[in-house]
């Protein structure tokens, strides 16, 4: 026999979310443009491509920094101005970068790292308790628009890489997605770190 629980309760349906304007956000992101560039593509390989970028996860997070609630080296710079910005202002500045063409990267042609990366992206390691990326960020690395799970096709590899460091180590704890990337990242070995970030990094459609 199997008891059912009654379905009387009422389901709540997650808030819509509400896109911002791309040209607004146009006018706001003259000092993120020192580390991401004026098109959102990182100047650097430890600064994340924002171009392209699922619009909610770029919201989020930017909310997450503007509470403190997500803290990291290279946006102390740009706190002050996020504080004073609006919730408006900030799904703006989402706007404009998700409307921004996405980076194409280039892997480093090493076949057993590539071999590596592939494995553990579309497949992960059922031995070593590693679920598949490919599940949420999508075959191709698009990520999940309406979940609002980001893109990683494309994306710098010394981001890619010191990301699922921080998640492993549980620096980086901001937001209910991040309890996901923690379990997802406890397992793998800095090798696999970097074979994920080079596939990723080179993974397109």
């Amino acid at each position: 026999m199997i008891a059912f629980q009654s379905m009387t309760k009422e389901v709540v349906m997650p808030e819509e979310f509400i896109a911002g304007n791309p040209q607004k956000g146009a006018e706001l992101v003259a000092d993120c443009a020192a580390c991401h560039g004026q098109n959102g593509i990182g100047l650097s390989s430890d600064w994340p491509n924002l171009a392209g970028q699922n619009q909610k996860y770029l919201y989020e997070q930017l909310k997450y920094f503007q509470s403190g609630q997500r803290e990291n080296v290279l946006m102390t710079t740009v706190i002050d101005y996020l504080k004073i910005l609006s919730d408006e202002d900030i799904r703006d500045i989402a706007a404009f970068y998700a409307d921004k063409s996405s980076n194409i990267g280039a892997a480093k042609n090493d076949e057993e790292l590539l071999a590596l990366g592939s494995q553990l992206y579309k497949a992960g390691d059922f031995k070593r308790g590693i679920p598949s990326c490919s599940a949420c960020h999508s075959i191709y690395g698009q990520g999940n628009n309406q979940a609002g799970f980001p893109a990683v096709n494309g994306q710098q590899k010394g981001y890619l890489v010191s990301t699922l460091k921080a998640y492993r180590s549980g620096q980086r704890n901001a937001g209910e997605y991040s309890k996901v990337m923690q379990a997802v990242s406890m397992n793998l070995t800095d090798r696999d770190i970097e074979a994920l970030a080079n596939y990723m990094h080179g993974l397109y459609e």
